[in-house]
């Protein structure tokens, strides 16, 4: 796999170059050149593999020749070990529960797939690196947990100061070992930022081999597609053959852009539709053309609470680049906190099926859709956390208690360490530097 920077200034490279590397030097984002359409074969018998064959084959097609069928097995094995199941709470309505993983949230995918990539090349290159991640929610949690105590890898997570709930907050600090947090006082967009200026500094960069594990390292995207696949599969499997249709929960738009690439490989969707909260710089812009980035807005979905997604470009060209082409592939929705609170209610009241705010910002969004189209489709909307991590929210909403999985009541009990970190880049960058 070669891959160019989307601003075209930085030379092309190898894929672990760019897994390390994170973002080219000219602060573009890594693209393939190429994206392979899988054969009819493998769309034709999809429904009787697993969500781990289905990630080999996808994986394998992308690589190429990368890396060896075995060790590629082995990364697949030790990384997609649990499912992503398709839950249909009415008819045509389908939820893909993307929380059954070790932090309970769609970012397992990534961050475990990019933890066992990353430990493949360091066990061939004996190097040691340096990962720095920017969290709005639910990153920080998955890395965390997927890069615990892996040989040669530091990682150091930044999350906005209050606008975490309790539970994101302690799978962050918590851990302790390899991972250290800190407590940034400002945005996400404020720790973000702080993240990318490390990767372009020459003095940081000489000092360590940093890495990133946002959604602008590639090697988040590629397992996220597996699960699109996995939809489509358990759709065929269950008799369905309506048009296919799934509204992403956005932020920063890793998780729609991996739909995309799914999409460009063969995957038969009708339409993605990118649903926000308010800061919905990304539905204005595919209803007017017009992009225009703006400090984010906290809300009760705080993952999505990004002013200025990274992934933006990314997903313009899977899309098709030219804002004609991009609105073919994808609509955009909106939700306030209002709206996704009753959203939340009435769903729990009609059908008992609990949602997180995330959650409920995509029920609403295909809901919308489907009202507005007025065409029968296979929706599916994607639930990107457990409703647990975002419990103050939901019970005060739904006005009940709800049960919590004992995975993540007992993190409440622990203490939280972090470092508080101003968001001035010259202190994130003389604490990194007193760092060994």
């Amino acid at each position: 796999m070669i891959l160019y920077s989307t601003k075209h200034e930085s030379p092309d490279v190898s894929l672990e170059e760019a897994v390390f590397r994170g973002l080219p030097p000219d602060n573009g984002l890594y693209m393939p050149y190429e994206i392979p359409t899988l054969p009819t074969s493998f769309f034709e018998k999809i429904e009787n593999l697993s969500i781990s064959e289905i990630a080999f084959e996808v994986t394998k097609a992308l690589l190429g020749d990368d890396i060896a069928d075995n060790d590629l097995q082995q990364i697949i094995a030790s990384s997609i070990n649990f499912e992503a199941p398709l839950v249909e709470i009415e008819k045509d309505t389908f939820v893909l529960e993307l929380f059954h993983g070790p932090s309970m949230a769609f970012k397992d995918f990534g961050a475990r797939f990019m933890a066992a990539l990353m430990s493949y090349f360091l066990q061939k290159s004996h190097q040691d690196i340096h990962i720095l991640v920017a969290t709005s929610g639910d990153t920080g949690g998955a890395v965390a947990q997927g890069f615990y105590n892996t040989p040669g890898i530091k990682v150091t997570i930044l999350y906005p100061k209050g606008k975490v709930s309790d539970i994101q907050e302690k799978q962050l600090t918590t851990l302790g070992g390899n991972v250290t947090a800190l407590e940034v006082d400002g945005t996400f967009d404020d720790c973000q930022r702080l993240v990318k200026s490390a990767f372009l500094d020459t003095e940081l960069s000489s000092k360590y081999n940093l890495a990133s594990a946002n959604s602008i390292n590639i090697s988040r995207l590629i397992p996220q597609s597996f699960y699109y696949f996995s939809a489509y599969a358990q759709l065929k499997k269950l008799g369905y053959s309506k048009p296919l249709v799934f509204c992403v929960p956005s932020g920063n738009f890793g998780n729609l852009s991996a739909g995309l690439i799914a999409q460009k490989m063969g995957l038969p969707v009708k339409m993605f539709i990118a649903a926000t909260n308010v800061n919905n710089i990304v539905p204005n812009y595919l209803a007017t053309g017009i992009y225009e980035p703006k400090p984010s807005k906290e809300t009760i979905s705080n993952a999505m609470d990004v002013g200025n997604p990274s992934n933006f470009v990314r997903m313009q060209i899977l899309a098709g680049e030219q804002y004609t082409e991009v609105i073919k592939h994808i609509v955009g929705d909106f939700s306030d906190d209002v709206a996704t609170r009753a959203t939340m209610k009435e769903v729990f009241e009609r059908t008992g099926y609990v949602m997180c705010p995330h959650t409920a910002v995509a029920y609403r969004g295909l809901s919308s859709y489907v009202q507005h189209q007025g065409e029968e489709v296979s929706g599916v909307l994607l639930s990107t956390a457990h409703y647990a991590k975002f419990l103050d929210v939901v019970e005060e909403t739904l006005s009940t208690k709800v049960a919590i999985p004992e995975r993540l009541s007992a993190l409440l009990s622990k203490e939280k360490v972090a470092i508080p970190m101003s968001t001035v880049f010259s202190d994130f960058k003389k604490y990194l530097l007193s760092l060994s």
